[in-house]
């Protein structure tokens, strides 16, 4: 019932955890990814054995994962703790696909890798709070999502401005204004982009900042209802009530803890993650949407005519496939398929706007 590919899933997890265990600096978080590491490749030598496959002959680690490891080399390790996050809703996605497809009956097992992850760390005694708050912090805020981000980025610039370069050229043929079009299409899109981020961020922080300010607020005026709230929320995650009372009153004692402690549990909000720099989240988003975007513009530079849009079709196909390709770190898709895939759409999507600006142009012209 388990495909080759989903064992070669678990060996490339089992692959990247034991990565993170030799570049992770504690100690005892290092052990916690070298566990995650053995329970990855013993799913993969069960589920060979259940598909009586020779367990002597366990495939090495794919392209895909060396890849993930020359990533977090350049750019950190800690960007593979998002990707392995990816990885594991992708493994229990593939197993639940396969048993629904059997009729089989799915079991807790099947969704269990993050929350065996979570309950490895929250049971060992010796990973501090700090660590283990640096832990949560580090698998929310990078990972996947950042490498995502990058390629979404470079594939909304390309595709949106070889669409706008193919308009022009078959309204022109692919004369004068393509170039200008071109720049001009750069500009204003990456720009958009950068406005849209850059808000994004900072109404964000000045609503967690509101609301960190109204709970302050009612911290000073009704400390006793705080405490009973705070005592309340360990009460509801199993903590006995005596106990949950007890921590809720030492945090109440300290207002400034206090203050922390409720906007984390009450708001979900983490004072960390209103250090992020809107402007450097625009800058990031300007530069990333102008890279892909730059793309179908740079063959109007030497030449113009039919000879200048082969050379932008050929270029954009060819950064469509890179982008595809990209794309298959996370999904774990076959490079060809998601490459392809990518290159059609964006051709589809060019054609139609040339087409329309071709259309344009005899009208005019007429």
């Amino acid at each position: 019932m388990v495909s080759l590919k989903n064992i070669q899933t678990e060996i490339d997890a089992g692959f990247l955890y034991q990565i993170l265990a030799d570049h992770e600096e504690d100690a005892n978080i290092a052990t916690v990814f070298r566990q995650m590491s053995k329970i990855e490749q013993g799913h993969a030598l069960a589920f060979m054995q259940k598909n009586k496959l020779d367990t002597t002959q366990m495939p090495p680690p794919s392209k895909r994962a060396k890849i993930l490891s020359f990533i977090g080399k350049v750019f950190g390790y800690n960007y593979l703790l998002g990707v392995l996050l990816d990885t594991e809703k992708s493994i229990s996605s593939s197993v639940l696909n396969t048993k629904n497809q059997y009729s089989a009956t799915s079991s807790i097992t099947d969704t269990a890798h993050v929350t065996i992850l979570k309950n490895i760390l929250n049971s060992s005694k010796k990973v501090s709070g700090s660590n283990l708050a640096r832990f949560e912090k580090r698998h929310r805020s990078v990972g996947g999502n950042a490498l995502r981000a990058a390629v979404l980025g470079g594939n909304d610039g390309l595709v949106s401005n070889f669409s706008l370069v193919m308009g022009i050229a078959g309204a022109t043929s692919g004369q004068e204004g393509v170039l200008l079009a071109g720049l001009a299409g750069l500009l204003a899109g990456a720009l958009s982009m950068a406005l849209g981020e850059w808000i994004s961020v900072k109404s964000s922080q000045e609503l967690y900042e509101n609301q960190m300010q109204l709970e302050m607020e009612e911290l000073e005026t009704n400390p006793e209802g705080e405490e009973q709230e705070l005592a309340l929320i360990y009460l509801s995650k199993g903590i006995p009530e005596t106990q949950a009372r007890q921590m809720a009153k030492d945090i109440i004692s300290n207002k400034d803890h206090a203050h922390e402690v409720l906007i984390k549990e009450e708001l979900g909000i983490n004072s960390e993650d209103l250090k992020g720099s809107a402007m450097e989240a625009a800058v990031t988003s300007f530069l990333l949407f102008a890279i892909g975007a730059i793309i179908p513009v740079v063959p109007f530079f030497f030449t113009t005519g039919m000879k200048a849009i082969i050379g932008s079709a050929m270029l954009s196909g060819f950064g469509l496939f890179l982008i595809g390709a990209a794309i298959t770190l996370f999904t774990g898709k076959s490079v060809w398929y998601s490459g392809f895939r990518q290159v059609f759409f964006g051709l589809a999507a060019a054609a139609i706007t040339f087409g329309i600006g071709k259309a344009i142009g005899v009208s005019l012209a007429g």
